[in-house]
């Protein structure tokens, strides 16, 4: 059977409210929400950088920047983190399905964390190489006192790219806004990448990757490690690539449940946009519906508390339909 699960975000502030929303709607395939309305600790980027191993960061103006040390607001996000964890653990410390948590990847925190004297890390290759590496580190305890807490669930990390495509196409602009920070070719990038998906996967977990950009790189994404790739479908193109990883043993995670309110949204209608992405290559229902995972668009932090629900419970309802 086909399972559904979230993209990571959910709207609000209460943190134990959605985690029992995320458990009662697709309970199979939970996860650890975040609440970016509690504030940029609890975004993605603060998040991600609670775990990272090695390097200090703090806000400023312009938004994270890393430094010498942990600051403030670098403290504030790994006790929100904590906290979570708690919770998550007081709740469903015996959960034994799928359990998944969510971090920034290399590319996108190089493009929007800022080095210790301005501009994004994204400027300079070693930077670029410290991160990733720090964050392979930070994954490796991350993951192991997840699995620690939740001893019976099969964990998997998804690795949030949303800036991969701006990254390596020369779209981030530089601090000045004037011009744009040079591409990072795909060797490099499968370098920072699969750092990362050999850190996950050393510490026991699955390595998924989450990218809502159009013409998201599919043969790179795969070749680095990752288990899962998640997208829109409405910005996929279905070109053979998808096909090819598939076969290979890459699952796809298909955004159809819009992540914002929207009418005439059916559980027929979704459905029938997968089969017809998967009838272009050949493969009928039977051939995929055990590696299906069906999911909103993208976060759901931007909904309201009721559409969340609507969007997780739809979701279900589109993967029991496989």
């Amino acid at each position: 059977m086909s399972r559904a699960t979230g993209i990571g975000s959910m709207p609000g502030t209460d943190f134990a409210e959605s985690l029992r929303v995320v458990l009662g709607e697709v309970g199979d395939f939970a996860y650890v929400p975040e609440l970016p309305a509690r504030g940029v600790h609890a975004g993605m980027i603060g998040r991600t950088l609670a775990i990272l191993d090695g390097i200090g960061a703090d806000l400023q103006p312009d938004g994270w920047r890393l430094g010498a040390g942990e600051g403030a607001d670098l403290r504030r996000a790994r006790s929100l983190l904590a906290q979570d964890l708690d919770v998550t653990e007081e709740l469903a410390g015996d959960h034994d399905g799928l359990l998944k948590i969510q971090v920034t990847g290399p590319l996108t925190l190089a493009a929007t964390v800022e080095r210790p004297r301005g501009d994004k890390m994204l400027a300079d290759h070693g930077a670029r190489r410290e991160i990733s590496e720090s964050l392979a580190e930070g994954l490796r305890t991350h993951v192991s006192e997840v699995r620690r807490r939740f001893p019976r669930a099969e964990v998997v990390v998804q690795i949030d790219e949303p800036s991969i495509v701006a990254v390596m196409t020369g779209g981030i602009p530089t601090a000045s806004g004037f011009s744009r920070h040079r591409s990072v070719h795909p060797p490099e990038a499968d370098s920072l990448l699969r750092g990362v998906v050999d850190a996950i996967t050393g510490a026991g977990a699955s390595p998924a990757v989450h990218s809502c950009a159009p013409d998201v790189p599919v043969q790179l994404l795969a070749d680095a490690g990752f288990t899962a790739i998640s997208f829109d479908l409405s910005l996929a193109r279905p070109d053979d690539v998808w096909a090819e990883v598939y076969e290979k043993g890459v699952d796809l995670w298909f955004g159809v449940v819009p992540s914002i309110e929207t009418s005439g949204v059916t559980d027929a209608l979704l459905a029938d946009r997968i089969d017809v992405f998967f009838g272009r290559f050949g493969f009928d229902g039977e051939s995929y519906a055990e590696r299906l995972v069906v999911t909103p668009t993208c976060g759901l932090a931007g909904a309201s508390p009721a559409w969340a629900r609507q969007a997780l419970s739809t979701a279900q309802s589109v993967a029991a339909r496989r």
